[in-house]
């Protein structure tokens, strides 16, 4: 199996990256988290990959970190979840907001996602129970960390409002000026979306 790879991006669009690995164009399916940190990159990337063998074809699924390939594969394992889907969920949410989302029984956050129904996210809720403490859901006392966990708990906020993930993370990108805490978080990334 091919666990891993190391090369230039020759191209890369939302949910696709061709990879060269000397000489060699690899053809990966990715997230939009995995995508973000792919084309901010200058220069070689690695991806952590998972390769699924069909009678049709032989698909590569990358991810930017082992906790997210942990994750796709976990959620592949739930019945009714293909590797599409899983790479909907990851790009919708983070593990830490899926670990809270499940945890919290936030079937709302996870129909939110694209291609989950409601009987899914029931399904996700049960299964997935427990198996979130192998992600990572704790922050530490890391400023990084912490200021992640507030991105994160903003973004789950403007998804409860009714915004779609992908809306949601992009407007809170778009931040100029970080916030110390969730609610100017919040009202500066609701002002970006009311302009678009």
């Amino acid at each position: 199996m091919i666990g891993r790879l190391t090369g230039l991006v020759i191209e890369s669009t939302p949910g696709q990256l061709l990879l060269d690995v000397g000489g060699v164009g690899y053809e990966i399916e990715i997230s939009l988290t995995t995508y973000t940190e792919v084309t901010a990159s200058k220069g070689p990337v690695t991806v952590h990959t998972h390769l699924v063998v069909r009678d049709d074809a032989h698909l590569l699924y990358g991810f930017a970190s082992t906790g997210e390939r942990v994750m796709f594969r976990t959620l592949i394992k739930v019945n009714g979840v293909g590797p599409r889907m899983a790479l909907g969920i990851l790009s919708g949410l983070d593990s830490a907001s899926f670990a809270r989302a499940v945890l919290g029984n936030d079937v709302k956050a996870l129909t939110a996602l694209p291609g989950v129904g409601k009987k899914t996210a029931e399904r996700l809720i049960i299964e997935m129970r427990d198996k979130v403490d192998s992600f990572d859901v704790s922050g530490s006392g890391n400023p990084g960390t912490m200021i992640a966990n507030i991105q994160e708990d903003a973004e789950s906020a403007l998804i409860g409002l009714g915004y779609r993930p992908q809306e949601a993370a992009r407007a809170i990108s778009q931040v100029i000026d970080p916030a110390a805490d969730v609610e100017s978080l919040i009202r500066q990334a609701l002002k970006l979306l009311m302009q678009s």
